[in-house]
């Protein structure tokens, strides 16, 4: 007769934490379980010893005890009525905990939530307190039958059997379009099961070792009996059936719920092993070291790598299961090398990670890791890769430091000199921090013992512009519009980088109304629309305009203003001939010295001052050369005798059609020279 021993047999990780967070609760601590802590009476029988006792409802808790939360978890009423009491111990399996906030979350989306399970077992019970109680709760496919749902979030018992969610998950897939399946079966579960349903293929006889109250053991009795048929569950020693010794009975498998204590399997095995023959006691007793050495707790020292399961994720740091007597701790500081990185979004409760074992303290049981550290060592190799093959890599900057930037990519740390940092200089880089970077590595050096990686970022920014201006000269006419931003100011234009490739906005060419510097009308950072004018590929200059025809007062001068029209307008400027009026912003008028008044005068101060709002007539008007003349004598005159309105209006159109001629072109031969300085600078 032999004897097989499933390696998962006996507790998870959930619940040997659980036990042992109770074991070794210190002698003066009060601790009340809210329930049993697993469904298994010889395990809660040796925490009565401990001290341990339980309690129903929270307010059953004596003053000064703590509450400790089961493994099957709590709703969420409850646990706001615990978190109330004071102290409180929460022992929630992580893979139930994911439950509560999968069901939490999409409740409030307005999911119809879905618990395939056993309707009265605690953790069901828990995780629809989550969703107010309103889950419909499942064991089979059939009970959806002849149910219409809009959108549903389907999950499960941590310990259900996997073949039945198949078969749920494949039903809800074909009769509901909005469904959301979650695989929130336990992943040691599912291994404990698939090992059971193995071992009792090639078994004559099969044992399930857990109490009758536990889920998971009666799910792989289950299991066993549909390929064994002489499968028996058992609580403890005492049940071994005698049958099982029968001839016939040549391969005897054994597994064990999640629940069942590692010496409650010993106990049984020792038993057989008392029962059997001398001739079999051999194979009893390898079968028994067998499951010691998979149930054996990991050995740990300073240096090592190992892989663990995430416990719980805080502010402060990570707790990792890694199988060893004490859970293992990773400071918020050795989680990521980016401080203002979010830990939660990045590891969850459950993950398997990779840490390095930073310190170990056998005495008070503290395993001190390092996530970094792992990263650090794998970031090394792509961070040389990257070097020699010039590849472009994404970092954050997390540092401003004296004489440049230090960019977290990889896993490791990256110096970008200040020279660097851009393809302009920058006097200040402290924006940079936070910021999503695009970097090469130009040179990696160890320095006492440690890789020192310089980065470049102007050299990827050179690159993207190089390729950016090859495909723009390549497209490039002039009447293009394109849309680009405002890099810099001058007092002559703006210029404007439209892909690329900066281009020159001439003052002239940003606003119809004169302006005295182009920060009247764009700033730096500003994007514009602007439109190719003139383009030399040979040397790289462009001319961009961007005021826009449609916008020319000129243009409404055209459709509005006739001779002998009188219009309201704004003495803005005074010459020794006259005075210019604004008509519209950007179209001004000239009343001649002679149209100022119904008489000679001496100044044109005397008579009218800048800002001044007046009603002039228009006497005369060239608009293929954007000159208006202004009278507003002519309108003066109009109360005057006949004989002298004639005067006037004769001497209107002489002076300002002929004498004044000779004075406006001098000035606007002024402004012309120095628009002709302007353009050449």
């Amino acid at each position: 007769m032999e004897i097989k021993v499933a390696k998962s047999a006996g507790f998870c990780f959930g619940v040997q934490r659980a036990v042992d967070a109770l074991l070794n609760k210190k002698d003066d601590e009060n601790i009340s379980t809210l329930g049993p802590i697993i469904h298994n009476e010889a395990v809660v029988e040796l925490l009565k010893t401990k001290g341990v006792d339980i309690i129903n409802v929270p307010s059953d808790a004596k003053e000064g005890t703590k509450i400790a939360i089961r493994t099957h978890g709590v709703c969420e009423k409850t646990y706001e009525e615990i978190k109330k009491n004071g102290e409180f111990i929460d022992l929630t399996c992580p893979f139930v905990k994911k439950i509560h906030n999968i069901v939490n979350e999409h409740y409030k989306k307005g999911y119809k939530i879905i618990i395939a399970g056993d309707k009265g077992h605690p953790e069901v019970d828990g995780i629809n307190g989550w969703c107010e109680n309103s889950a419909d709760i499942i064991i089979s496919e059939k009970e959806l039958e002849n149910k219409h749902y809009d959108k549903v979030c389907l999950v499960a018992q941590t310990t259900l059997d996997s073949e039945t969610y198949k078969k749920i998950k494949k039903f809800l897939k074909k009769s509901c379009q909005n469904v959301l399946i979650f695989d929130t079966i336990c992943s040691a579960t599912e291994k404990r099961q698939k090992e059971a349903d193995s071992l009792s293929k090639i078994s004559d006889a099969m044992i399930v070792i857990g109490g009758k109250h536990s889920a998971n053991t009666t799910r792989l009795t289950s299991i066993c009996a549909k390929s064994c048929a002489n499968t028996y569950q058992i609580e403890n020693f005492e049940e071994i059936p005698q049958i099982l010794y029968a001839p016939t009975n040549n391969i005897i498998g054994i597994t064990a719920g999640a629940s069942t204590p590692p010496w409650i399997i010993k106990e049984v095995i020792g038993t057989m092993e008392e029962m059997i023959k001398d001739g079999n006691e051999i194979s009893f007793a390898e079968a028994l070291e067998a499951h010691e050495k998979a149930q054996a707790l990991v050995a740990l020292k300073t240096g090592d790598i190992v892989k663990g399961t995430v416990m719980r994720v805080e502010n402060n740091g990570v707790s990792v299961n890694l199988g060893y007597k004490s859970d293992g701790f990773i400071p918020a500081g050795e989680v990521i090398d980016d401080p203002n990185a979010d830990i939660s979004s990045i590891i969850n409760v459950g993950d398997e990670i990779e840490v390095f074992v930073v310190r170990v303290n056998d005495v008070e049981g503290e395993v001190t890791l390092s996530k970094r550290k792992i990263d650090a060592i794998k970031s090394e190799k792509v961070l040389e890769e990257a070097c020699e093959n010039g590849t472009v890599l994404e970092g954050t900057v997390v540092e401003v430091v004296s004489g440049g930037l230090v960019v977290s990519a990889q896993g490791g740390r990256v110096f970008v000199p200040a020279s660097l940092a851009s393809d302009r200089r920058m006097a200040d880089l402290s924006n940079m921090k936070g910021e999503k970077v695009s970097f090469i590595i130009k040179e990696i050096t160890k320095k006492r013992g440690r890789n020192k990686v310089i980065g470049s970022i102007r050299a990827v920014m050179e690159q993207q512009k190089r390729a950016l201006s090859e495909a723009f000269w390549a497209e490039v006419e002039v009447g293009k519009v394109y849309n680009g931003t405002v890099k810099s100011l001058t007092k002559f234009g703006a210029f404007v980088d439209i892909g690329g490739v900066d281009g020159l906005v001439h003052i002239s060419e940003l606003s119809w109304a004169k302006i005295k510097h182009p920060s009247e009308v764009v700033k730096e950072g500003d994007v514009v629309e602007v439109k190719v004018l003139e383009l030399n590929k040979e040397t790289g200059k462009i001319s961009l305009g961007y005021k826009k025809t449609e916008d020319n007062p000129w243009e409404k001068a055209k459709a509005e203003l006739e001779v002998g029209k009188d219009i309201a307008c704004k003495v803005v400027r005074i010459v020794p001939f006259g005075a210019f009026a604004e008509i519209y912003p950007g179209v001004d008028g000239l009343i001649h010295i002679s149209q100022v008044a119904n008489k000679r005068i001496g100044k044109v101060e005397d008579e009218l001052t800048i800002g001044q709002h007046i009603t002039a007539r228009v006497v005369d008007l060239d608009l293929e050369n954007n000159k208006i003349g202004l009278s507003i004598r002519a309108i003066l005159a109009e109360n005057e005798p006949e004989e002298v309105k004639e005067e006037a209006v004769e001497e209107t159109t002489e002076e300002v059609t002929a004498e004044t001629t000779e004075e406006v072109t001098a000035e606007t031969t002024e402004e012309v020279v120095e628009t002709a300085e302007t353009t050449e600078e």
